[in-house]
């Protein structure tokens, strides 16, 4: 499930609300990692609570242009089944699949470190940003190729490069952002079928539900709604942006729009900043609207209808499609592929 699988997340900057905290829990699990034997093929430098820019610098590296930028890829120390040819064949996907949804990487000079681990699959991923954004995935030694296709960790990671730091209260906006945006990045892109875009967020939306005792997303920061909480938000926003301009702009001309001025995870931002640059690349009020609703009350939404008015239902385990339905052409629009 995205947000708890893989332990995915996106540490602070240092001199953020919470850093030490946020940094300190991070320590904790690689340490504990380690002292299992869970990662014996890496080299604690590789596993700390930040990123290992020094020693980044001085492992053998790839750079791969995307997007208009750079992505410089570094395998720690370890093994890996699988050659490092497949391994950035995936990240050049991945990267390519960011880069086309925001208009180009952004953060031209990007980072990320590939730390061998045990098990057959992708086993975390983390992304920081005090010297420039910087990704660490934790890629399983015996990983196959068809685990990498069904990976959503890089690319989830890779979309936190595009947030700005923000105040520790708003941290579900950063991760509700990634979980919204890496599937539709995914799937328009052609790296992920459209159905399954759509049945992940009909499998796992109700988690970002309030639930009792909720104060709203910017005082309820439960894995529920920070993840799911702050995917749900997005949802709302893209559908009423495209209500508002008949369907000709979304999200993600919000998105682009932050990025073209020069949004990316090294730098901070107040909330107000991000929420008033992203409405202008919409021409709406929408973020800001919808924002100013949910950060302090609970708000519940009857997703039985949102499906339904989209054109979505599940049967027998398969999502199907309704394109009669009054805003499936919104639902079309969203994963559609973009210039």
């Amino acid at each position: 499930m995205r947000g708890m699988a893989h332990m995915a997340y996106r540490c602070r900057m240092p001199n953020t609300p919470n850093a030490n905290r946020r940094l300190w829990i991070a320590g904790l699990l690689a340490g504990f990692w380690l002292a299992t034997g869970d990662l014996r093929a890496a080299d604690e430098i590789y596993l700390g609570a930040y990123f290992p820019y020094r020693e980044f610098g001085a492992l053998p590296a790839t750079r791969l242009e995307v997007g208009g930028g750079v992505l410089t890829v570094a395998f720690a120390p370890g093994e890996l089944r699988l050659p490092a040819g497949a391994v950035l064949d995936w990240v050049g996907r991945g990267a390519r699949a960011v880069a086309l949804y925001f208009g180009r990487l952004p953060d031209p000079n990007a980072k990320l470190l590939i730390v061998p681990a045990s098990g057959n699959s992708i086993r975390g991923g983390t992304t920081w940003g005090f010297r420039g954004a910087a990704s660490r995935i934790l890629l399983g030694r015996d990983t196959t190729e068809e685990r990498l296709q069904q990976d959503w960790v890089l690319v989830h990671e890779l979309v936190h490069h595009a947030m700005p730091a923000l105040e520790d209260r708003h941290h579900w906006m950063e991760e509700g952002l990634a979980t919204y945006v890496e599937p539709v990045a995914r799937a328009q892109s052609g790296e992920l079928r459209v159905e399954s875009v759509w049945a992940d967020l009909v499998k796992n939306l109700h988690e970002g539900l309030p639930k009792a005792g909720d104060q709203g997303l910017d005082h309820t920061p439960t894995w529920g709604r920070t993840y799911w909480g702050g995917a749900l938000y997005f949802l709302l926003a893209e559908i009423e942006i495209r209500r508002r301009t008949n369907n000709q702009r979304g999200l993600q001309d919000a998105l682009r729009a932050l990025v073209a001025a020069g949004s990316n995870i090294g730098q901070e931002w107040p909330i107000d900043k991000v929420l008033a640059v992203a409405d202008v690349g919409t021409g709406t009020t929408v973020l800001r609207e919808i924002y100013g609703r949910m950060k302090d009350v609970p708000v519940t939404v009857n997703l039985g209808e949102l499906w339904k008015s989209l054109g979505v239902s599940m049967a027998g385990g398969e999502v199907r499609f309704d394109d009669a339905a009054p805003q499936a052409a919104i639902r079309q629009a969203i994963t559609r592929p973009r210039q």
